[in-house]
């Protein structure tokens, strides 16, 4: 009986009793028409039908859960198929109709990516647009929901993870009464120093960054800080929330008074989401995430900036028109968005040029040579460059993908991985027509990812609930899917054969990146001092880098600034390895055309060969005019191992990061003694203690043992994997084998539900022809529609 009030205790929402009601229905009926409107008529009509295939679903679902529910709910205990039956509809149930799509924005201050947002939905100033004197400070997530007003959350750092930074700022900004004045002198510089002033400044008031730790924590900071940590802002209007939430996210640059109390606690604000009520332009589950600067010094932001970046399926690295063709920055950030496709989610990486309308004609023409012949107006130039620049920087960056990813990578298949952008255009179209700014071409892309993941998770959920549905039938019958002699001296023994040839091909897999990981540490061996070098001596000599060093040692060999370049003494050191293990790590991990290297394709041919199984078994035991229950097994077999792609994706990331981490982690001891250094010399003291540390820690084998804790992570996978295989694969067996007489009972008779669930799943097929066919007859008409001419044109 308490088993049985543990499975009634959550009731799906779906199965409320105002389901069936009229004005529920209209109200669904009007959500779902909002829901769609960002889309065009042809992809609306499909996403309608996935939906109301997806909800008829879930219903059926929910009523099946609700009637197997009832006819327990008296018994002492409950048969284990049952039981596990009645918790994979719940969880089926419960399942999110469709997981976020994030798009991550990622570029310096001032390269436009707020301006870019504005215009995607289509707000202008909306978001804080960087100028002479201010920026965005923090992390900001954009999306539509089905709210009907205009709503922000600030979430703050907790009161502990303020404490933790207090406390590295204080030491950062501290000076010891010895120090000479060519130290003092370089304080002025200092723009680590200045930045962490800044915030205590900006939370404590002016003199704050001379004070201690102890006298700070016993101050009140200026702003009004809610004890939940967070902030809730609401408006009518887009123009009303943005004026509301503008000190917040809008940070000044230096020596600027008059802050607001809002303005005032920006240093304790972690991150910012805003919610637009259904939007014509950005489709719900879709969340744009402005990601400005290269990381924080904050532990707590820095960590969240690195993992937004990893949980992007989409990263589009900004850099305005005149910063395109270089910039350290700019490398770095493009390199962190190519780390992220080996570690995260990101599966599609674009470079958006923006400003491209800032062009001055006679100096364009001059530079290339061509007067006034080819070139008739400003117009024409703009396009002209536009191409040029996504030739050459197309070129560029498909080289360095190639170099880090599998030549087979979606990403390289991508027909636009440049995009050049005006959202000055955009508004004004005065030279460039609301097509040519490109906008509308970005807008595109969002819906075709959001279209094809709905059908995606709509084909495999109505799959999934279809084999669910098979499973209440062979639990509410005495016949078995499987004889005992097939289910004990046939099945179970090629699993088990089949499972050790999954773990062997799994090794093979793995054991390709011993080679390049080999070399990897030897080339880091011949190369750390030149590294090193670089990070810690300055072409100016120590003017301006004694307090930015004393940041990168407090922070364990990291120094992240929302406007510098970003210093990652580790990473630096540990990238002569990532440099020769990143294509076959890739490979490994691809998520491209199935090829005999990757994990996956070993783990999709395990499951092609019980799928080929139980076909056979199915001939032997009479199963021709009965495919369904060949089809339960089957589909239980893609769910079972379809759930192991997250999985890896989780398990990736730290696989990836194990050098650098395990580096860090024997690197700490002389990080920590350097940044005690302080008084004459101290800048030069604190190289000097850095490169002793590492000196000793490579010839006690720190690249070796930075190996070995990845080989240690590759063979947990592979153990994880395994593990997971064999325990699902033999509860799949139980339940298809003989109940016997205490595991088999007369359920609730769900046969209507079954045929409604046979019906859904038959017509997947059909809406997924019916969207293709849309497809096509809107692709015609566009092509016979007449274009623009020109800025003025009339809109289609």
């Amino acid at each position: 009986m308490e088993e049985m009030e543990a499975l009634v205790g959550v009731v799906p929402h779906s199965a409320d009793c105002d389901l069936f009601k009229e004005p529920v229905r209209k109200r669904r009926r009007l959500h779902r028409d909002r829901q769609f409107q960002a889309f065009p008529s042809a992809e609306q009509s499909a996403l309608k039908e996935y939906e109301k295939l997806e909800c008829r679903t879930r219903r059926v679902l929910s009523n099946t859960y609700q009637k197997l529910i009832q006819s327990v709910f008296l018994d002492d205990s409950i048969p284990s198929g049952l039981k596990y039956l009645i918790n994979r509809l719940l969880a089926l149930i419960e399942k999110s109709p469709l997981e976020p799509v994030y798009v991550g924005f990622l570029g310096i201050t001032g390269a436009g990516k707020s301006s870019l947002i504005n215009a995607l939905i289509r707000q202008a100033m909306f978001l804080p647009v960087s100028g002479e004197s201010v920026c965005t400070s923090c992390i900001v997530q954009v999306s539509s929901g089905c709210c009907e007003q205009y709503e922000a959350k600030i979430h703050l750092l907790s009161d502990q993870e303020w404490k933790a930074e207090l406390k590295d700022l204080t030491k950062l900004l501290h000076r010891a009464e010895q120090s000479g004045e060519e130290e003092a002198d370089l304080w002025d510089r200092d723009d680590a120093a200045e930045e962490a002033a800044q915030k205590l400044r900006m939370l404590y008031g002016h003199g704050a960054e001379r004070r201690h730790y102890e006298e700070l924590l016993r101050l009140k900071p200026r702003g009004r800080i809610p004890n939940s940590r967070t902030i809730t802002l609401k408006a009518e209007e887009a123009g009303e929330l943005s004026v509301k939430l503008d000190p917040y996210i809008r940070t000044r640059r230096r020596d600027w008074d008059g802050e607001s109390t809002e303005t005032q606690i920006w240093p304790l604000i972690k991150y910012v989401e805003v919610i637009l009520p259904k939007s014509a332009l950005i489709p719900e589950g879709v969340v744009l995430v402005d990601i400005p600067g290269t990381g924080d010094f904050n532990s707590k932001r820095d960590e969240m900036w690195k993992k937004t970046i990893d949980k992007c399926s989409v990263i589009w690295v900004i850099s305005d028109i005149e910063r395109v063709s270089g910039g350290k920055t700019h490398e770095n950030l493009l390199s962190e968005s190519i780390k992220a496709c080996q570690r995260g989610f990101c599966r599609d990486i674009a470079l958006v040029v923006t400003k491209t309308d800032k062009l001055h004609l006679q100096e364009y023409l001059r530079e290339r040579k061509m007067g006034n012949q080819a070139i008739q107006s400003r117009r024409e130039a703009v396009l002209q460059r536009n191409e040029i620049i996504k030739l050459q920087r197309k070129r560029i960056l498909k080289e360095k993908l190639k170099r880090k990813l599998p030549a087979d990578s979606k990403v390289l298949e991508a027909s636009d991985l440049v995009y050049t952008v005006s959202a000055h255009e955009y508004w004004q179209r005065t030279i460039l027509t609301e097509e040519e700014s490109e906008i509308p071409k970005l807008r595109e892309y969002i819906r075709k990812r959001i279209l094809d993941k709905k059908r995606r998770l709509v084909t495999k959920y109505v799959t999934e609930a279809f084999g669910l549905l098979l499973l209440t039938d062979t639990l509410n019958t005495e016949e078995s899917l499987l004889t005992e002699q097939l289910n004990t001296g046939g099945l179970r023994q090629f699993v088990e054969e089949k499972m050790e040839l999954l773990e062997k091909a799994i090794e093979q897999c793995f054991a390709r990146m011993e080679q390049p990981l080999q070399t990897g540490v030897q080339v880091a061996m011949t190369s750390y001092r030149r590294i090193l070098g670089s990070c810690l001596v300055r072409s100016r000599g120590n003017q301006g880098f004694h307090q930015t060093l004393k940041a990168v040692c407090l922070k364990n060999g990291v120094y992240a600034s929302r406007t510098l370049a970003r210093i990652d003494l580790n990473e630096a050191l540990s990238q002569p390895i990532y440099d020769q293990i990143d294509p076959v790590f890739g490979g490994i991990f691809r998520d491209g055309k199935p090829t005999a290297p990757a994990l996956m394709q070993h783990i999709d041919a395990f499951k092609h060969s019980l799928e080929e199984r139980m076909a056979e078994v199915g001939v032997r035991s009479g199963w021709k005019q009965d495919g369904y229950k060949r089809s339960f097994l089957i589909q239980e077999i893609s769910a079972i191992l379809g759930g192991l792609e997250s999985h890896i994706l989780r398990r990736k990331r730290k696989i990836y990061e194990s050098v650098t981490s395990s580096i860090q982690n024997d690197l700490k001891p002389c990080y920590e003694e350097a940044a005690q250094i302080t008084g004459k010399k101290a800048c030069e003291r604190m190289k000097d203690v850095i490169r002793r540390g590492v000196e000793r820690q490579v010839a006690e084998g720190l690249f070796e043992r930075a190996q070995e804790r990845m080989w240690h992570q590759f063979r947990q996978l592979k153990h994880g994997i395994t593990e997971k295989v064999k325990g699902s694969i033999t509860t799949m067996l139980t339940l298809a084998a003989p109940q016997g007489d205490g595991l088999c009972k007369e359920l609730a008779d769900v046969r209507n539900e079954q045929k409604e669930m046979e019906k859904l799943y038959r017509s997947l097929r059909e809406v997924a022809e019916n969207a293709q066919l849309r497809r096509g007859m809107q692709d015609f008409l566009l092509r016979m529609s007449p274009s623009k001419g020109g800025p003025h044109g009339t809109k289609l």
